[in-house]
């Protein structure tokens, strides 16, 4: 028979076995879990153009993230979705980022924004690029966003008319000039009635060629084309860049000056560019990105303002037009493609 102080020692050695062999799990347990990769963290990206457009801007992001320290595969992974120049199908594409699910959603321009924000109240989005995001309602002010989007934004509206007095420098004349611009859209909307008064300042007509989709740009090369214009000039919308190409070769086979806002028009044979840096936006987009992921609420992140814009020109473009650019604004130029 066990005495009762051998009993209570064989029960604490027990009870020191049984602590000693749950301190050996949790430290099994804490060694495999340092052991196994870190979870890759989805990030959506909601993009109105196909991905070859998209590709100088999505390299931008990229770098942002690598500046920070992700590296792609490991700690992040990127879901894209891109409209290729149909903004009908961002809703759809917005929902299939949600549905992944994804943690942020990383859009680009107005149209996009709406799109991810209509489809989500819970999801953070960053804007990577669009015009005036308070006046479009995207957020409540630039300071104090709101909601669950912040992120870059690519300027105001006034914007518009910095583009229209270096056209007026390039082709001048009497003769009024064309605009030609997404009616669809919030921003651009926004973007036309600051035309519309920079016109009246500077003292120039300008005739409105609004349009949504591609299918309508043969109608508004038909309206353009029956009247004697000095000039073009196009709003930037995503999906007008994906059609770059044939408005670029309207302008030219019509022998018009046209004035664009992103540098591709311009490497595409446009002859004029003047905007911000979208490649930059991206970049400092992916610093939203980042805060997001460690903890910060969109809506208490301050929209930023763009802080670089362009002014590229084409001389190859302007000879076959027979422009001289005057020496003043080639000064100003950024780029000059010769």
């Amino acid at each position: 028979m066990i005495n009762k102080p051998e009993m209570e020692r064989r029960l604490r050695k027990t009870a020191l076995a049984s602590i000693l062999f749950a301190g050996a799990l949790l430290a099994v347990a804490v060694i495999a879990e340092a052991q196994q990769p870190n979870k890759a963290r989805q990030v959506g990206m909601l993009l109105p153009v196909a991905a070859a457009d998209a590709a100088t801007n999505i390299e931008a992001f990229r770098q942002g993230l690598r500046e920070r320290g992700y590296v792609e595969g490991r700690d992040i992974a990127l879901e894209f979705r891109f409209a290729a120049g149909k903004d009908v199908a961002l809703p759809d594409l917005a929902l299939e980022l949600i549905r992944l699910p994804v943690e942020i959603i990383v859009t680009w321009g107005t149209p996009a924004t709406l799109a991810a924000k209509k489809a989500t109240k819970i999801i953070p989005i960053v804007i990577a690029a669009a015009i005036d995001p308070v006046g479009t309602g995207l957020v409540e002010s630039l300071a104090r966003p709101g909601g669950n989007v912040t992120g870059v934004s690519s300027g105001s509206s006034d914007l518009t008319g910095k583009s229209l007095e270096l056209l007026m420098e390039l082709a001048p004349g009497n003769n009024p000039i064309a605009v030609l611009w997404n009616r669809a859209s919030p921003s651009d909307q926004l973007s036309f009635k600051a035309m519309e008064v920079a016109a009246t300042g500077l003292g120039v007509q300008i005739r409105s060629f609004g349009v949504s989709e591609a299918t309508e740009l043969d109608s508004a090369f038909s309206g353009i084309g029956r009247e004697r214009f000095r000039g073009l000039l196009v709003i930037h919308a995503p999906w007008l860049l994906t059609n770059r190409k044939k408005i670029v070769e309207f302008a030219a086979k019509n022998r018009l000056p046209a004035a664009y806002e992103r540098q591709e028009w311009v490497e595409s044979g446009g002859l004029m560019s003047y905007g911000v840096s979208f490649p930059n936006n991206f970049r400092r987009a992916a610093t939203y990105v980042d805060k997001i992921l460690k903890g910060a609420k969109a809506g208490d992140l301050p929209v930023e303002q763009p802080t670089k814009f362009e002014l590229l020109i084409n001389l190859k473009t302007a000879k076959q037009l027979g422009l001289t650019i005057p020496p003043n604004v080639l000064a100003r130029a950024d780029k000059v493609i010769r």
